[in-house]
């Protein structure tokens, strides 16, 4: 009888020769067929970067979900392996959901939730959520070792494991609901197998969502970060604009004791397409983060050419003043450069200008000077359907697409910095646009889709004057 994973793999093989790689992307982890979300399972393991994600290979919707596996070298060229979960269990059957990956001595350990309903599928009442364990010595091949930490009674959303190791003892939060309330969940073991409830790690005060999913908790410098996907906060004038919104706190914590923060919720990026982030401790002491490049009930274009979803670019987050986390692109990503283009244009005057560029992979640096800027609106259009501007009177940054034809139009912003210089990198892959703001403090994330390759990169000022003190631009391949 042939499994689940070898019909999943079968599948695999035989659509991804039917995409369509239009918008497919160059230089981003995307599955080679079917559909993909959340990145799980974000490791260092035997020399490789392991990276996992929600995966459904028969159709480009989301269905029963299995575990995608890709690894790199340098986190910049990534090779796709075989499908390392699928829902083949009577404690998985309708879905292997998110979870993470632990070094545990010579074996990679997977720690997931299984996914099943008792019943009518459309009723919480049906809903049951455990986490589960699979181990593999070749970080390919994963023997599943079943549940280790069964559904705690009343509870339905329990799911999205992060394990990591603390001192003596291994320590994971798990997201749940309780009624309108969004928790993260503390447990603690000493054998990955057996499992200690240690109570409620932080949950949602009023206004700050229904479930927290994905959570993830590390250290960064002498602070712990919970990063999580909260749902059902309502959007406040430029603030949660996306259906669900994905941040942090930033506390004390040690364990056995609780975790104290001010319940300063912040938005990890302000793009139109960013959800279920998720991290990894690299060989250097690096704290890496991906995200799904997409948002629940978007439009994905995508879907008509045999693909959907991918993920961002690695990113080194930081702390920064204030307790603030700063996003930058890993170095790494410098390798894919190719052609460089250095522009001399350093002054704009109510005018518009196009330089001659063909490309639908590159990275994109420039430089506005804000303080001697006068112009009521400046900014580049890189791509068709995209621009990305300053909004002087808003004192503001705006992404906006422009896709009527797939229903999505519209813009996300955020404060200009206080500096006086706004530097941007930018880096498109044929649908996908992310904006790193001067040297990480903020970012950007959204998909586009452009009708054609756009012959130019379009500068230009409304109503003004503004001034570039950078302006170049690399090929990617």
């Amino acid at each position: 009888m042939t499994s689940l994973l070898q019909q999943a793999d079968a599948a695999v093989e035989i659509n991804k020769l039917q995409v369509n790689k239009k918008w497919y992307p160059k230089f981003h982890i995307a599955a080679q067929t079917g559909w993909i979300n959340d990145p799980n399972g974000l490791v260092w393991f035997d020399g490789w970067y392991h990276a996992f994600y929600q995966f459904h290979p028969y159709s480009t919707h989301w269905g029963p979900m299995h575990w995608g596996h890709v690894r790199s070298k340098d986190l910049v060229h990534w090779e796709p392996l075989p499908v390392a979960l699928a829902p083949e269990g009577p404690e998985d059957k309708d879905g292997c959901f998110s979870g993470s990956a632990v070094v545990d001595g010579d074996t990679l350990a997977l720690i997931y939730t299984g996914h099943k309903f008792a019943g009518d599928s459309r009723e919480d009442d049906a809903l049951y959520q455990v986490q589960c364990m699979a181990r593999s010595k070749d970080g390919i091949t994963f023997e599943r070792k079943g549940i280790i930490i069964d559904t705690p009674p009343g509870l339905h959303h329990f799911r999205d494991p992060k394990v990591w190791r603390e001192g003596d003892s291994w320590y994971m939060v798990v997201g749940a609901r309780v009624g309108d309330c969004g928790q993260v969940r503390l447990y603690r073991s000493d054998d990955l197998y057996q499992w200690q409830d240690e109570g409620i790690l932080a949950q949602s005060e009023p206004g700050m969502g229904y479930m927290w999913e994905c959570p993830d908790f590390f250290k960064l410098g002498d602070k712990y970060v919970l990063m999580f996907s909260p749902q059902g906060i309502e959007a406040n004038g430029y603030h949660h604009r996306n259906l669900f919104q994905s941040g942090y706190l930033i506390g004390d914590w040690a364990p056995g004791q609780p975790f104290v923060h001010n319940n300063d919720f912040k938005e990890m990026d302000h793009g139109h397409d960013f959800y279920a982030p998720q991290s990894l401790q690299s060989p250097d002491g690096r704290r890496i983060v991906l995200g799904w490049l997409n948002m629940w009930e978007s439009a994905m274009p995508e879907q008509q050419d045999g693909w959907s979803g991918l993920l961002t670019v690695p990113r080194e987050i930081t702390l920064g003043e204030n307790n603030k986390l700063l996003s930058k692109p890993v170095p790494e990503l410098a390798a894919l450069r190719t052609r460089h283009c250095h522009h001399g244009i350093t002054e704009l005057a109510s005018e518009k200008k196009e330089i001659p560029f063909e490309c639908d992979a590159f990275e994109l640096q420039l430089a506005w000077d804000t303080a001697a800027s006068t112009a009521e609106k400046y900014g580049i259009s890189p791509v068709q359907g995209l621009s990305i501007y300053i909004d002087n009177q808003a004192k503001r940054l705006f992404l906006e697409r422009a896709y009527p034809e797939f229903n999505m139009e519209g813009e996300r912003s955020i404060p200009l910095p206080d500096s006086d210089i706004l530097s941007l990198q930018i880096f498109i892959d044929r649908s996908s646009v992310e904006i790193f703001v001067n040297e990480g403090e903020a970012c950007l994330s959204s998909r586009i889709y452009p009708a054609e390759e756009q012959k130019e990169i379009i500068v230009f000022a409304h109503h003004g004057r503004a001034l570039l003190t950078r302006f170049e631009y690399w090929d990617i391949q």
